[in-house]
């Protein structure tokens, strides 16, 4: 596929689109995404499913005496074209006029990144399938108690997104990314437990089947034989997957659109200690390697490195065009967009709790008991706007600096920032998990109720 011929054709699309918005007297911004995507599911070495799935579509923003109006479509005839921008006006003039409507004006550069890894689309789907029964393969002969397979699969997208504006913005990228994942679970007796390992970049050499199969049998087997503990008081470690559950609360929270309406624990906490001073807290969107970057945001605004939380202390908050218009501020290239159906909104991009220098090894060392979490059950009842969680959990009792018996039938409770600022101890391994990571993490001392 010629990518570049595919952007200059998009282009001129989504300025042709808003030129028409532009004749009936109104601004217009057009996003147009087009990609497919392929994923694969083995099973007992056997292909379980093999998809291939394209879309693309335009979705059209306009703006009129203040107000907002959008519609999209699939269809990229000039019939389909001309009813989507009649939707869009029509949409408009049924929306509350606000003066922080707006659409950014043009930028003199986009950051260069390195996207597309034409392997990806050269690799045949046969070496793309043995990649994931290597993956099983790996898992099932890391230990005989890996009996069972509920997935594994390899996924890859390659994608095109242009954009157009009225007040002069034109740009386009293209990218692809890919990974792989497997869920086994490891029996022995009547006990069994489930463990996985995946990995998602920017490049198809860098998936490692015999790595991702042995994390996820390593997870299921040190499981076997968990037992319950009492309640009592002391130290936690969370694993770098834990940790960036965590970081799934705080996400939302950073945004200026939930500050704004009043849906965030941080809101007016800016210059203030909201974490230990061990702990920054990133959005990157053009970290080298990461799944969620890109040259701009989904409304053209370059995009950026934002310090959240730097050594502790609130710096800031995510910003969109509308968000930072209502501040009074820049945006920071936060305009989110799931996909050409709906408009920009705040989120992340490349988010995570910046690297320590401690190996987590060494963190372990240190406690002389404490508990090494592994799973958390039911972090989306954590309460956004106090920052309240409590969670089901299970893990590794640490003594004197060992890992010694699996435990499960724990919870763990307790208020993100004061969460925050109790970490004692930040690992040098930063993991991603998708568009998401964090290090290993220490807690000096929390309730643990059996």
């Amino acid at each position: 596929m010629d990518y570049e011929a595919l952007e200059k054709k998009y282009l001129d699309l989504a300025q042709e689109v808003c030129d028409r918005v532009a004749g009936k007297g109104a601004v217009a911004e057009a996003y147009i995404s087009a990609g497919e995507e392929l994923s694969i599911e083995v099973r007992n070495q056997e292909v379980e499913a093999l998809t291939i799935a394209k879309d693309r579509g335009l979705g059209l923003r306009v703006i009129s005496g203040h107000r907002v109006g959008f519609a999209f479509t699939t269809d990229f005839s000039p019939e389909a074209l001309e009813a989507c921008v009649e939707q869009a006006l029509a949409n408009a003039r049924l929306a509350t006029a606000d003066e922080h409507n707006c659409l950014p004006g043009r930028y003199p550069a986009y950051p260069q990144l390195e996207l597309f890894d034409p392997e990806i689309s050269s690799t045949p789907v046969e070496a793309k399938i043995e990649l994931a029964r290597e993956i099983e393969r790996q898992a099932r002969a890391y230990d005989p108690r890996v009996k069972i397979t509920e997935s594994c699969s390899y996924n890859d997208s390659r994608y095109v997104v242009a954009l157009a504006n009225s007040q002069g913005i034109r740009a386009a990228y293209h990218g692809a990314y890919c990974g792989a994942s497997t869920f086994v679970v490891a029996v022995e007796g009547e006990d069994n437990q489930t463990g996985f390992g995946l990995a998602y970049g920017l490049k198809y050499s860098d998936l490692d089947a015999a790595r991702i199969g042995r994390e996820g049998a390593a997870k299921a087997v040190r499981m076997l034989g968990a037992k319950k503990i009492g309640t009592q008081r002391a130290a936690v470690v969370f694993e770098p997957y834990i940790a960036t559950s965590f970081l799934g609360v705080i996400a939302p929270a950073l945004t200026a659109d939930a500050v704004q309406k009043g849906k965030s624990l941080f809101r007016g906490k800016v210059g203030q200690q909201v974490a230990a001073p061990l702990i920054s807290i990133i959005d990157d969107g053009c970290r080298p390697g990461g799944i969620a970057t890109s040259p701009f945001d989904g409304e053209g605004v370059p995009s950026e490195r934002t310090v959240l939380v730097e050594q502790g202390v609130l710096r800031c908050f995510l910003h969109n065009t509308y968000t930072a218009a209502r501040d009074g501020v820049r945006s920071t290239g936060n305009g989110s967009r799931g996909s050409f159906k709906s408009m920009p909104e705040g989120g992340t991009t490349n988010f995570y709790i910046e690297a320590g220098t401690k190996a987590p090894e060494d963190i372990i060392k240190e406690v002389s008991r404490g508990l090494y979490v592994t799973e958390v059950m039911g972090m989306h009842t954590a309460n956004p706007i106090s920052g309240d969680f409590s969670v089901g959990a299970s893990g590794i009792w640490i003594e004197n600096g060992e890992f010694t018996t699996p435990v499960r039938g724990i919870a763990i409770a307790g208020n993100i920032i004061s969460l925050l600022e109790a970490i004692d101890a930040v690992g040098s391994d930063l993991t991603f998990f998708g568009t998401s990571g964090a290090p290993t993490l220490r807690i000096a001392n929390m309730t643990i109720s059996g």
